[in-house]
Protein backbone atom coordinates (compact mmCIF):
# COMPACT_ATOMS: atom_id res chain seq x y z
CA UNK A 1 0.00 0.00 0.00
CA UNK A 2 1.35 3.40 -1.00
CA UNK A 3 1.53 6.03 1.73
CA UNK A 4 2.07 9.63 0.66
CA UNK A 5 5.13 10.83 2.64
CA UNK A 6 4.31 14.53 2.15
CA UNK A 7 2.65 15.77 5.34
CA UNK A 8 2.46 19.50 4.56
CA UNK A 9 3.23 21.91 1.77
CA UNK A 10 4.67 24.92 3.58
CA UNK A 11 4.43 28.59 2.59
CA UNK A 12 6.45 31.40 4.14
CA UNK A 13 4.23 34.38 4.92
CA UNK A 14 4.30 37.79 6.55
CA UNK A 15 0.69 37.25 7.69
CA UNK A 16 0.04 33.49 7.86
CA UNK A 17 -3.62 33.81 8.83
CA UNK A 18 -4.49 36.14 5.94
CA UNK A 19 -2.71 33.97 3.37
CA UNK A 20 -4.30 30.82 4.84
CA UNK A 21 -7.76 32.40 4.47
CA UNK A 22 -7.05 32.97 0.77
CA UNK A 23 -5.81 29.41 0.23
CA UNK A 24 -8.75 28.00 2.18
CA UNK A 25 -11.03 29.67 -0.37
CA UNK A 26 -8.91 28.26 -3.22
CA UNK A 27 -8.78 24.67 -1.95
CA UNK A 28 -11.77 24.23 0.33
CA UNK A 29 -9.40 23.02 3.06
CA UNK A 30 -10.42 24.05 6.58
CA UNK A 31 -8.35 25.99 9.05
CA UNK A 32 -7.18 24.01 12.06
CA UNK A 33 -9.56 24.84 14.94
CA UNK A 34 -6.72 26.00 17.23
CA UNK A 35 -5.38 28.55 14.72
CA UNK A 36 -6.34 32.21 15.14
CA UNK A 37 -5.37 35.53 13.63
CA UNK A 38 -1.90 36.56 14.81
CA UNK A 39 -0.54 32.99 15.10
CA UNK A 40 2.93 32.34 13.72
CA UNK A 41 1.78 29.07 12.12
CA UNK A 42 -1.58 28.32 10.52
CA UNK A 43 -2.55 24.90 9.15
CA UNK A 44 -5.17 24.15 6.52
CA UNK A 45 -6.41 20.58 6.75
CA UNK A 46 -7.63 18.77 3.64
CA UNK A 47 -10.08 16.56 5.52
CA UNK A 48 -8.92 13.44 3.65
CA UNK A 49 -6.23 10.96 4.62
CA UNK A 50 -3.12 10.88 2.46
CA UNK A 51 -3.55 14.46 1.21
CA UNK A 52 -0.96 16.95 2.50
CA UNK A 53 -2.12 19.97 4.45
CA UNK A 54 -1.04 23.51 3.68
CA UNK A 55 1.05 25.11 6.41
CA UNK A 56 1.70 28.85 6.57
CA UNK A 57 4.62 30.02 8.72
CA UNK A 58 5.47 33.62 9.66
CA UNK A 59 8.79 34.89 8.30
CA UNK A 60 10.25 38.40 8.55
CA UNK A 61 10.92 38.91 4.84
CA UNK A 62 8.51 39.50 1.95
CA UNK A 63 8.73 37.30 -1.14
CA UNK A 64 11.39 38.72 -3.47
CA UNK A 65 11.90 36.27 -6.36
CA UNK A 66 9.87 33.84 -8.47
CA UNK A 67 8.67 30.67 -6.75
CA UNK A 68 10.69 27.55 -7.50
CA UNK A 69 7.58 25.47 -6.65
CA UNK A 70 3.94 26.36 -7.17
CA UNK A 71 0.54 24.67 -7.09
CA UNK A 72 -1.49 23.96 -10.23
CA UNK A 73 -5.19 24.30 -9.46
CA UNK A 74 -7.78 22.38 -11.48
CA UNK A 75 -11.23 23.69 -10.50
CA UNK A 76 -13.46 20.86 -9.26
CA UNK A 77 -16.55 22.70 -10.58
CA UNK A 78 -17.18 25.52 -12.99
CA UNK A 79 -14.53 26.76 -15.37
CA UNK A 80 -10.97 27.99 -15.32
CA UNK A 81 -12.10 31.51 -16.21
CA UNK A 82 -14.75 31.59 -13.46
CA UNK A 83 -12.13 30.45 -10.96
CA UNK A 84 -9.67 33.12 -12.11
CA UNK A 85 -12.30 35.83 -11.59
CA UNK A 86 -13.30 34.43 -8.18
CA UNK A 87 -9.69 34.35 -6.96
CA UNK A 88 -8.96 37.86 -8.23
CA UNK A 89 -12.02 38.93 -6.24
CA UNK A 90 -10.40 37.32 -3.17
CA UNK A 91 -7.20 39.32 -3.61
CA UNK A 92 -5.15 37.37 -6.17
CA UNK A 93 -3.18 39.32 -8.77
CA UNK A 94 -2.81 38.39 -12.44
CA UNK A 95 0.83 37.51 -13.20
CA UNK A 96 0.64 35.95 -16.67
CA UNK A 97 -2.18 34.93 -19.00
CA UNK A 98 -1.11 31.79 -20.88
CA UNK A 99 -4.52 31.09 -22.46
CA UNK A 100 -4.56 30.61 -26.23
CA UNK A 101 -6.18 33.34 -28.31
CA UNK A 102 -9.44 31.37 -28.49
CA UNK A 103 -9.35 30.75 -24.72
CA UNK A 104 -9.82 27.00 -25.11
CA UNK A 105 -6.33 25.86 -24.06
CA UNK A 106 -3.77 27.21 -21.63
CA UNK A 107 -3.69 28.43 -18.05
CA UNK A 108 -3.55 31.61 -15.99
CA UNK A 109 -0.78 32.44 -13.52
CA UNK A 110 -1.99 34.30 -10.44
CA UNK A 111 -0.27 35.40 -7.24
CA UNK A 112 -1.83 35.09 -3.79
CA UNK A 113 -2.02 38.20 -1.55
CA UNK A 114 1.69 37.82 -0.65
CA UNK A 115 2.92 37.06 -4.16
CA UNK A 116 3.10 33.24 -4.18
CA UNK A 117 2.32 32.04 -7.70
CA UNK A 118 -0.35 29.49 -8.60
CA UNK A 119 -1.64 28.33 -11.97
CA UNK A 120 -5.31 27.91 -12.77
CA UNK A 121 -5.88 25.18 -15.34
CA UNK A 122 -9.01 24.17 -17.20
CA UNK A 123 -11.47 22.17 -15.12
CA UNK A 124 -12.04 18.43 -15.64
CA UNK A 125 -15.38 19.32 -17.24
CA UNK A 126 -13.69 21.65 -19.70
CA UNK A 127 -11.21 18.89 -20.55
CA UNK A 128 -14.04 16.42 -21.13
CA UNK A 129 -12.90 14.31 -18.18
CA UNK A 130 -15.87 14.79 -15.89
Amino acid sequence: MFVNPVRHITFDALDPYRVAEFWSAVTGFTMHPDDVEGDDEVLLEPGRPGVPGLLFIRVPDAKSVKNRVHLDIQPPTGTRDETVERLIGLGAKLVDDRRDADGVMGWVVLADPEGNELCIERSAGERGLA
